[in-house]
């Protein structure tokens, strides 16, 4: 199956995503493959027999969310100076979506800009964080405040590579799923509730869904003016829980369904959302062991750190809520007191 991205202002920004068995890849300049100790033990090997260049070179770099750092760019930058890489050579994101985001963030940087293709092997990375062209690293502000939107070449979608992903791996990747679903698409989300995505027929079809609602959506709005802020459902509370708890207790797809539950309790106490629908989400949640329970030990600072996300904009916070299943809603105008009272059932002293 073959996703087109059709960034209607830049044509040279039109890509491909295809979702198929990796085919043989030619490449007629120097090639670096960027992944990690994990992904390389696993399937570097299937992917150098893939891959066809006049140079190629593995740069590896430590595995896990706390590691996506302006330090680990620069280090992969001074390998590739070392390489003497120019502006014709090609970077590989081979990995999750720390490895994609950095990796295109990279290729952003290097002389200006050169080439880059994803091809991710988490289901994370699959369904959302390979498609769009978002690159970044976090601070110790917050979640991907220092990137670029910057779109690779192609994006190359093998479910095979999901044969070795872990059981919380592949549920942090629902999550995205799940995201999108209830903002974007109520038969997707129904599918959900009724499928079992450890049906390899099955997950191909809803890895296929969920990058047709991404590629529709980046389509529609590359640089996140409108529609495409709606795809950081769970997102605003969710970065906040990372970095509170410095990126290591959970994976971001973790974070992102306990930042949906804290979004749809917000939905419910402003009438968005029924409390039947709010019990769908999370009875969904579950089904596939995601966490959906949070201790905030203090609310005010919680509350604040919402002002360091990229979405917010003249002292407001745009928070994306459901508005039932399927549909959302992206206001600013919510008082305080009505967030604050929501951050509190989630408060230590409750």
């Amino acid at each position: 199956m073959v996703v087109p991205i059709s960034l209607s202002n830049e044509a040279t920004c039109n890509y491909d995503i295809i979702i198929d068995k990796l085919s043989n890849l030619t490449f007629e300049n120097k090639v670096a493959i960027v992944t990690n100790p994990t992904i390389s033990a696993l399937h570097l090997e299937k992917l150098l027999s893939k891959i066809k260049a006049n140079d190629i070179k593995v740069i590896t770099i430590p595995d896990g969310e706390e590691y996506k750092t302006m330090q680990t760019v620069e280090d992969i930058l001074g390998e590739l100076f070392e390489f003497k890489f120019d502006r014709k050579s090609l970077l590989i994101a081979f990995g999750g979506g720390v490895i994609g985001d950095m990796t295109g963030f990279t290729a952003s940087l290097y002389q200006r800009g050169i080439d880059f293709i994803q091809i991710p092997t988490t289901l994370l990375a699959q369904v959302d964080a390979s498609v769009g062209g978002k690159t970044g690293v976090n601070n110790k502000y917050g979640k991907n405040l220092i990137g670029a939107f910057y779109q690779p070449k192609a994006v190359y979608i093998d479910p095979s590579f999901l044969s070795t992903l872990p059981k919380r791996e592949f549920a942090a990747g629902v999550a995205e799923m799940i995201k999108m679903a209830v903002t974007f698409d109520r038969d997707f989300f129904e599918f959900l509730e009724k499928s079992d995505l450890s049906d390899e027929k099955i997950l191909a079809e809803a890895i296929a869904k969920s990058v047709t609602i991404k590629a529709s959506v980046v389509n529609q709005d590359e640089k996140e003016q409108g529609i495409r802020a709606a795809l950081n459902y769970g997102h605003t509370f969710g970065h906040v829980v990372e970095n509170e708890t410095k990126y290591k207790q959970y994976l971001h797809g973790e974070a992102v369904a306990i930042g949906i539950v804290m979004a749809n309790r917000l939905a419910v106490k402003l009438g968005f959302m029924k409390l039947e629908d709010e019990k769908r989400v999370l009875e969904l949640l579950h089904k596939y062991y995601l966490p959906t329970s949070y201790e905030i030990k203090d609310v005010e600072s919680f509350y604040e750190h919402f002002f360091l996300d990229k979405k917010s904009s003249n002292s407001k916070i745009k928070f994306i809520l459901p508005m039932g299943i399927g549909e959302h809603i992206m206001p600013s105008n919510i008082e305080k007191s009505t967030v604050i009272d929501v951050l509190t059932e989630f408060g230590s002293n409750v």
